[in-house]
């Protein structure tokens, strides 16, 4: 609840204009559909899962022992995963590799989800697109379609209200592409606010090397979580938190993490034949959202389609150092009581928001509190790039619950203009004149 109103509690990033509990009953009902199975979760609202915890292996034991010589508290970290069967899915089969798909269909994805379900209800997809710019109807502000590019041709599609959701580089790449009179530095930029305030997580890997095996592409990932550094604690000396979680990268991933610390040849291969005794902690450290953080457009620089490409301009400030070395050592802590042989460390970066926040000030955000634009009416924004902060969990399901969200009051907005219609009709048809009683 607390990455809601970041500002009000810690005097850093920015408030969002709606709360958590405009958002949770969006995230309960999607940790129903996907569904979710996990341990009981302790930390910021207390809560469980749909489906019970799938079982932990042997590396996760390990760590979790260690965590707990530091009292560091792990549970079973949540997954889109069937624990038991679902409708038509199975029950996982624990055959692991879950990040490169799932064999059995037990995993969640939209292809298996929602995506169906949405062309069983009349939904269509058009594969292999790209989206070039929107139209807009000078007289009065409002979209009216999308230019697209289909098979090497020009293509446009009419709307009576337009959705983007191309995430944090490809939306505020399509609004700066859309370019008219009445939006001559972009659609919906008039305060110069689309495409800044893009974010990422830090997301440093640790690996510990243990003497018995630990087959760490085995089981759901994330086996254990935690979230007992997600708030601020002034003795850290910076603000805001981070989470810990398992992660489980192939052999090629681990490699190239390998490879990283300069082991090449003869030392690459020695570290490989143990790929089966190394087990990998990972961090989501919540980075701040800074104005100079952004994309813009390069008009002298086009993609296939002729289209202007995105450039993303990145920087960290203190704050955001002083969170990944702390979340690092921290691990690095955990692994040394886990009795780990070897440690490498592995800087990396996840989960891109930002671009296009929300906002309660139209001059300091690009859409209100309904994902609509301010100076659009018909225009709204459905991903990851309204986030005004990011947070230390994994912004998956917040993502999913925003769009659902949007999907609701779009349709009580379209059932409100229906009967207003259906209301206006009625008010034109001529009356029949009254009769009197007893008259003829």
């Amino acid at each position: 609840p607390s990455d809601f109103e970041v500002r009000t509690r810690d005097g850093v990033g920015e408030d969002w204009p709606i709360s958590y509990e405009d958002l949770k009953p969006h995230y309960e009902r999607l940790e129903l559909e996907l569904p979710v199975a996990g341990d009981y979760w302790p930390w910021g609202d207390p809560h469980r899962y749909p489906h019970t915890a799938h079982p932990i292996a042997g590396g996760a034991d390990a760590a979790r022992e260690g965590a707990r010589k530091l009292g560091i508290e792990m549970r079973v970290g949540p997954v889109g995963i069937t624990n038991g069967a679902f409708g038509n899915r199975p029950h996982c089969i624990y055959r692991g590799y879950c990040l490169q798909g799932c064999k059995v269909n037990a995993k969640a994805s939209p292809l298996v989800t929602h995506i169906p379900d949405a062309i069983e209800h009349g939904a269509e997809i058009r594969a292999d697109c790209m989206a070039m710019d929107i139209e807009v109807d000078e007289s009065n502000g409002r979209v009216t379609g999308v230019h697209y590019m289909s098979d090497g041709r020009e293509r446009f599609q009419r709307a009576e209200a337009v959705a983007v959701a191309g995430y944090s580089i490809e939306t505020p790449r399509l609004l700066l592409n859309s370019i008219s009179r009445r939006f001559p530095h972009g659609l919906a930029n008039h305060n110069d606010q689309v495409g800044r305030c893009v974010m990422v997580q830090g997301a440093p890997q640790v690996a510990g090397r243990f003497p018995e095996e630990m087959r760490m592409y085995k089981a759901p990932p994330p086996e254990i979580s935690s979230e007992q550094f997600y708030e601020t604690e002034e003795r850290r000396g910076f603000a805001r938190g981070f989470s810990i979680q398992t992660v489980g990268p192939l052999p090629i991933e681990h490699a190239q993490h390998v490879l990283g610390h300069g082991h090449w040849g003869q030392a690459l291969r020695e570290y490989m034949r143990d790929y089966n005794h190394w087990y990998t902690l990972g961090i989501l450290s919540e980075l701040l959202p800074l104005p100079d953080n952004r994309v813009t457009v390069v008009p002298s620089v086009t993609d296939r389609n002729g289209i202007p490409v995105a450039r993303m301009d990145y920087s960290q400030c203190e704050n955001d150092r002083k969170n990944i070395a702390f979340a690092e050592q921290t691990l690095h802590n955990i692994f040394e009581a886990s009795g780990a042989q070897d440690v490498l460390v592995t800087d990396r970066y996840a989960h891109l928001v930002g671009g296009c926040r929300m906002g309660s000030d139209p001059e300091r955000s690009v859409v209100d509190s309904d994902h609509r634009a301010w100076e659009v009416p018909n225009l709204f924004i459905a991903d990851g790039s309204v986030m005004p902060t990011q947070g230390s969990a994994n912004p998956a399901l917040t993502i999913m619950a925003l769009a659902s969200r949007l999907a609701d009051r779009l349709d009580l907005n379209r059932a409100g203009e229906s009967g207003a219609r259906q209301l206006r009709r009625r008010q034109r048809r001529p009356r029949p004149a009254p009769t009197r009683a007893g008259a003829g």
